[in-house]
C-alpha cells in the first residue's frame, strides 16, 4: 500500500491528525468485548465492580490503544504501520472525551524504508494521559 504521507515533506516535530472520541460509552466497551473477546466482568458489569469497590465500569486498553492506531493509520495508512507500541496511564470512564495526538520525533531509512517514527498519547477531557505510546511508519 503507498503511504500518505511524502518523507521529504515531513518535519521534527510535525503532528499528526488528531483523533477526538466524545462521550465514551459503556456499549463502546460491550462493542469492543464482542469483537475482541475480552470478557473481563470490570468493563460491563456494573455489580461487578461495585462489589470490587470501583465506582463504574471503565475501557479495556486496548479499546483505547485501538482508538490511538487510528492517528496512524489515519496518518499513513494501516499498511504502513511498522511499529505501534504503548503502554497504559490511567483508566477510561464511560462519560469521557478522549483526545489522540502525535508528534514525529525522528526520520530514518532501514532495510529499503523511509521511516517516519513519534510519539502518540490519548488524553481525556481533564488533559491527563490514558495511554502514552511511540510509533514507526513508512513514507513514500
Amino acid at each position: 500500500m503507498a503511504s500518505k504521507i511524502k518523507y521529504e515533506s515531513v518535519k521534527i516535530g510535525d503532528s499528526l491528525p488528531m483523533v477526538t472520541i466524545e462521550n465514551v460509552s459503556r456499549p463502546d466497551f460491550v462493542r469492543y468485548a464482542g469483537a475482541s473477546g475480552d470478557f473481563v466482568p470490570l468493563h460491563y458489569d456494573q455489580t461487578f465492580v461495585e462489589a470490587a469497590g470501583i465506582p463504574t465500569v471503565f475501557a479495556q486498553g486496548m479499546w483505547t490503544a485501538g482508538c490511538l492506531s487510528r492517528c496512524l493509520t489515519d496518518y499513513a495508512g494501516a499498511g504502513n504501520v511498522r511499529r505501534f507500541k504503548v503502554r497504559f496511564a490511567r483508566q477510561v470512564w464511560p462519560g469521557d472525551t478522549l483526545t489522540c495526538r502525535g508528534k514525529v520525533t525522528a526520520k530514518s531509512e532501514k532495510d529499503g524504508e523511509k521511516l517516519i517514527e513519534g510519539e502518540v498519547e490519548v488524553a481525556n477531557q481533564k488533559g491527563e494521559a490514558t495511554v502514552r505510546g511511540n510509533f514507526a511508519v513508512v513514507a513514500g
